[in-house]
């Protein structure tokens, strides 16, 4: 992952180019990275406000759900964009000395943008109108970071296998509707685990467990849980390892499918 370090300045101009060619032709440009997740959750609190946790509140379930939404669209914007990194810039393929392994890179820096964007304005709310925000509110970085790690192997993956195979896109289509309603977004932890059949598979779901551990240290104001945590790191580290070696692993075949 050497390249990445090296070529860092590239790498930051490329992130820039694919913020502003998501917007492009757009008035409101990245505004909308604003107002969709606001729409959406709109329209979850009408339709799932009824299994909210009934010590919760409408105003701190809408709050809750909205930092679960943040993370998932993050990952889900990741998995629609990665399979056509490489087959949109063939041109960068042909050329022996260009570091392709920061195109996925660029792609989830730019979705990591709106994430950063849509996650402060989660922290506003809760500033503003939920239970406030205490001290552990800085061991959100902590919990990211395992997260951006796990992405970038699925872009990274998604990327290369997306070259062989243009039918992953669809696929990836359908992965970001199972794990939304995976995740727990919606439904309090404690009620799926009332089911233990359900729960003995979702607990494996990284985002579950990051959206909760973000629930805790901005809603809860509870301590940072060291399981959950070191699970994410271990999956986020296994995914980014996995997903750098299958890229370098097919990269050497790219040119002759483009």
């Amino acid at each position: 992952m050497t390249p990445l370090v090296r070529h860092r300045g590239l790498l930051w101009e490329f992130i820039q180019r694919n913020v502003e060619l998501r917007h492009k032709g757009s008035h409101l440009g990245l505004i909308w990275s604003v107002l969709n997740p606001l729409l959406m959750l709109g329209l979850y609190v009408v339709v799932f406000g009824k299994l909210r946790d009934p010590n919760e509140t409408k105003l701190t379930y809408a709050l809750s759900i909205f930092v679960g939404l943040t993370l998932f669209h993050f990952a889900s914007e990741v998995l629609g964009v990665a399979p056509t990194v490489i087959i949109s810039n063939p041109g960068f393929v042909k050329k022996v000395v260009f570091p392709l392994e920061i195109l996925p890179v660029a792609a989830v820096g730019a979705s990591f943008v709106h994430f950063l964007i849509t996650m402060g304005l989660a922290l506003g709310g809760v500033a503003l109108f939920g239970p406030g925000l205490g001290w552990d509110v800085f061991w959100l970085p902590l919990i990211f970071a395992p997260f951006l790690m796990l992405t970038l192997g699925v872009a990274w993956a998604a990327s290369a296998i997306g070259v062989f195979f243009r039918d992953i896109g669809p696929f990836t289509g359908f992965l970001s509707m199972a794990l939304m309603f995976s995740s727990a977004i919606f439904i309090p932890v404690a009620t799926i685990k009332d089911t233990p059949f359900a729960w003995s598979f979702l607990r494996f779901n990284p985002l579950l467990h990051a959206s909760e551990l973000s629930r805790d240290v901005i809603l809860r104001h509870e301590p940072l849980q060291s399981g959950p945590l070191l699970y994410l790191y271990a999956v986020g580290l296994a995914s980014a390892f996995a997903g750098y070696w299958v890229f370098q692993k097919l990269r050497p075949t790219f040119a002759d499918v483009l």
